[in-house]
This record gives C-alpha cells, structure tokens and sequence, in this order.
C-alpha cells in the first residue's frame, strides 16, 4: 500500500525521457526529464495540466508565446492545445493533468 521510489532520481538525462508514475481514470502524473538542448516535440495534452518544474530551466512555447521557467515555478495550459518544452539546461519537471 505505502510505496517509497527514487523513478524521478534515477531517470537519466538522455534526450527525452518521459514515464508515467500514476495513471488512472481521474489522474496522471508524468515524470520527464529533457537533456540540455533538446526538445518535447510538439503534442497536446489531453487534459488541462499543471507542471513543476523541479530542476533545470526550460522554455515552454504554447499560442505564439514563449515562457520561460526555472527550478521549482509552475506552470498551467489547458488541453488541446499544441505547445513545445526545449531545456536550456539539463531539466526534470512533472506534468500533472
């Protein structure tokens, strides 16, 4: 029932990866993380979302705008719409939708 884990500790700074570490009808959290200078190609989500940014730095690029955020900000989009995430450094966030 109670479960301790290191997945965002250990996950690699290796392009993009990405891994699913709740998933159910009502809730999924998304770990990723994105080596400096690469890029979360464009997608959609299929719910509005919320990220966390936990380290790093990126650029989230989303209606013609660019934002860009640090270690430990948040940032919302709702669903539907196409954006891009490129890390200015190495960068581990969560996606919580």
């Amino acid at each position: 029932m109670y479960q301790i884990s290191s997945t965002i500790l250990e996950q690699e700074f290796n392009g993009l990866q990405a891994k699913k570490i709740v998933a159910d009808e009502n809730l999924e959290v998304l770990t990723i993380s994105l080596e400096n200078g690469s890029e979360f190609p464009e997608h959609t989500s299929p719910r509005d979302a919320f990220l966390v940014l936990l380290e790093g730095l990126i650029e989230f690029h989303i209606n013609n705008k660019n934002f860009l955020l640090q270690k430990q900000q948040t940032f919302n989009f709702p669903a539907g719409v196409p954006h891009t995430v490129t890390a200015k450094m190495n960068s581990k966030f969560l996606i919580i939708r």
